[in-house]
């Protein structure tokens, strides 16, 4: 939980949009976290996703790698317990995780 609240913070901070941290813990067999992220510009879900996984690798010594591309408007970072989405606008209304993972409990919302 506390990586999954610092990937929020690192996202607020670096201005990503309508952030949720989604507890699955006892939902998904693969994860217990998402956290979902937007960003207006191909350059900001570049720039969201270097910071979180700059981040974590200092404060926690994780690494991982990152699957999609900004041009792809998807990107995802897999941290274990947490996987790390960043999508553009169009590709988060089109995916629409919030509403396939309705089960899960959200811990936070920040818009």
């Amino acid at each position: 939980m506390e990586i999954a609240r610092t990937l929020v913070d690192v996202l607020e901070d670096k201005k990503g949009e309508a952030i949720l941290l989604l507890d699955l813990i006892d939902i998904a067999p693969f994860t217990d976290y998402f956290v979902i992220c937007s960003g207006t510009s191909n350059r900001m879900l570049q720039a969201l996703m270097d910071a979180a996984q700059r981040e974590i690798r200092n404060r926690y010594n994780l690494r991982t790698k990152i699957e999609g591309a900004p041009q792809d408007g998807w990107m995802l970072a897999d941290f274990g317990d947490i996987v790390l989405h960043i999508f553009s606008p169009d590709q988060r209304e089109y995916y629409q995780l919030e509403k396939l993972w309705t089960r899960g409990k959200i811990l936070l919302h920040v818009q």
